[in-house]
């Protein structure tokens, strides 16, 4: 009997292990695809039209593909220099930014456990004031951005990160960074229903995305973290000197 279940938990192991390799083949295949196909939408885009969908909004869909030299180089040079100035230098992967970015999030959780113990300990005549969950902080490259957006769905667990890691790593390979960050730029969220560069570049500056000036481009790298948060105050003191920092920066970025 016992040698049964030892023979049915490697065979489910066995099974479990091609499976995962199954998985990722497939997942090289629709990389290696990539380098020739420009993709029709990812998977963050299909969850946000069921999002509405669901919610019953309107989906006013704004996305249109460009080459990489139809879009601006200081565009380029300015979402590099927000979200992965360390692009053209990384195999995909940023070990330290991801190390104190999980140590960050391990601080601001244990700040959120101690107010909810106080919270939960004051007066039950007084109600208690909700506490906001902590926001956490990625620390991803704009190859894992892209391996997330393109493949995987917003759940924050250790499996799901170990799969944007090995799918960095296969885009990197199978790519190259001049194609990641064509992807990246037409397919990334500029807004509510607004994708890649050439869409967002019509929506705020009523301009193609090759004909945007240095201090626009910074703008729209500005909302690139939160889009939704910023879209409708990109105007703002906040956007405006955040753009400021990113403009200065632009000249020291290196393209691939």
């Amino acid at each position: 009997m016992a040698l049964s279940r030892g023979g049915s938990a490697a065979r489910f192991v066995a099974l479990l292990g091609v499976a995962v390799l199954s998985l990722q083949l497939w997942f090289a295949a629709r990389i290696a695809l990539m380098a020739v196909v420009d993709p029709q939408s990812t998977a963050f885009q299909r969850s946000e039209v069921w999002r509405l969908a669901v919610a019953g909004r309107p989906v006013d869909w704004q996305q249109r593909w460009v080459a990489q030299a139809a879009i601006s180089t200081d565009l380029k040079r300015a979402v590099i220099a927000s979200e992965d100035a360390g692009f053209t230098e990384h195999s995909g992967v940023e070990w330290d930014a991801m190390e104190k970015a999980w140590e960050r999030n391990a601080r601001a959780e244990a700040s959120a456990d101690r107010v909810n113990e106080r919270v939960a300990k004051q007066d039950g005549t007084r109600r208690p004031s909700p506490v906001r969950a902590p926001r956490v902080v990625g620390g991803s490259t704009i190859t894992q951005q892209l391996a997330k957006n393109l493949f995987l769905g917003s759940e924050r667990n250790l499996v799901r990160k170990a799969q944007e890691l090995v799918l960095a790593w296969e885009m990197e390979a199978l790519l190259g960074k001049r194609r990641i960050l064509e992807i990246y730029l037409n397919s990334v969220e500029w807004g509510e229903g607004v994708f890649g560069a050439e869409a967002a570049s019509r929506r705020y500056f009523r301009a193609g995305a090759g004909s945007l000036s240095s201090g626009q481009a910074a703008q729209l790298a500005v909302l690139l973290p939160a889009p939704k948060r910023f879209e409708k105050r990109i105007g703002s003191p906040y956007v405006v000197g955040r753009a400021s920092t990113i403009a200065a920066r632009m000249g020291g970025i290196e393209l691939p």
